[in-house]
């Protein structure tokens, strides 16, 4: 069997951690060919290589693809499809746009947020915010699966794969680029970052939402929010972590003024350590924390500021 895997590249750059986390999950499956998309996609291509599991890298460098266009990548990837059985991405916010046309134009079902791959046609995923895991078998002569790189660890590097440079697809013309607006950041990317610190409703306004960017400042971590927290104007949606947010598995989350519902849970409950501040002692959080202050946070989180 073979799989071709499509990397994630951001302005001409390998997403490394989301790529070699996605080629670990599939190595079972078979030879792994790493698809790189791009205006300029050499330089990922590159990178690509070197990821342990590896097989082959196609570049696909063309103006069409510059600005991460859904409909243009599905239709190079459903041109070619024809020789692999497996094709599937990171279930990032690129693929999770673009894996869902590849499955509709190929005539498959697509099996996103893949948790565990028991063989080739079987999958695990979880369902119900996290609470139970499904097992879905596929008959579909092609799969096309999206990876929950949480629950993976990153291929090492030492691979040593070939660059295959491949001609643009058709255009489908179905959509056009307006503009761009993106966040930038000194600090770790959400959803790569090591340690990240997210702040809840009990913050209680934008202001004080500082607090926490100033812990996350002190730790060298990301910042993340509740939902509550964005609902109310705390933060942006682009900090939100839960169900309807990105999922995290850092080395350490800690949660201040999160109460800790369902939502929240199933984007952060596979963090390796999880510290939770909040000064109702029955909140849900300390249920999954490993360590759990019960304090009041406009003293603890100053307090620790302090220390650190």
């Amino acid at each position: 069997m073979a799989v071709l895997l499509l990397a994630e590249v951001n302005d001409g750059e390998l997403f490394l951690d989301a790529t070699a986390k996605a080629v670990a999950a599939v190595q079972s499956l078979g030879d792994v060919t790493a698809l790189c998309v791009g205006a300029t996609c050499s330089a990922a291509a590159q990178a690509a290589t070197k990821i342990d599991g590896v097989t082959n890298v196609l570049c696909a460098e063309h103006d069409l693809y510059g600005h991460r266009l859904a409909e243009p990548v599905a239709a190079l990837m459903a041109s070619l499809a024809a020789d692999y059985d497996h094709i599937v991405a990171p279930a990032t916010t690129d693929a999770k746009n673009i894996m869902p046309r590849v499955a509709a134009l190929l005539d498959v079902m697509v099996i996103s947020d893949v948790s565990g791959i028991v063989d080739g046609d079987t999958f695990e995923r979880p369902i119900y915010a996290g609470n139970a895991v499904q097992t879905v078998k596929s008959s579909d002569s092609k799969k096309v699966v999206t990876i929950r790189t949480s629950t993976f660890d990153a291929a090492g590097e030492g691979g040593s794969a070939s660059v295959e440079n491949i001609d643009a697809a058709a255009n489908p013309d179905l959509s056009q680029w307006v503009e761009d607006k993106g966040a930038t950041s000194d600090r770790p990317e959400l959803t790569s970052a090591g340690v990240v610190v997210s702040g809840g409703r009990g913050v209680g306004s934008e202001e004080d939402f500082a607090l926490i960017e100033k812990l996350a400042d002190k730790l060298g971590a990301a910042v993340g929010a509740s939902r509550a927290a964005v609902d109310s104007g705390y933060a942006p949606n682009d900090w939100q972590v839960g169900q309807t947010g990105k999922v995290v598995a850092p080395d350490l989350y800690v949660a201040v003024g999160i109460s800790g519902a369902i939502q929240h849970l199933a984007g952060m409950k596979d963090s390796k350590i999880i510290v939770a501040i909040n000064k109702d002692e029955e909140a849900p959080i300390f249920q999954v924390a490993d360590y759990g202050l019960v304090a009041d946070l406009f003293s603890a989180v100053p307090d620790l500021i302090e220390k650190l």
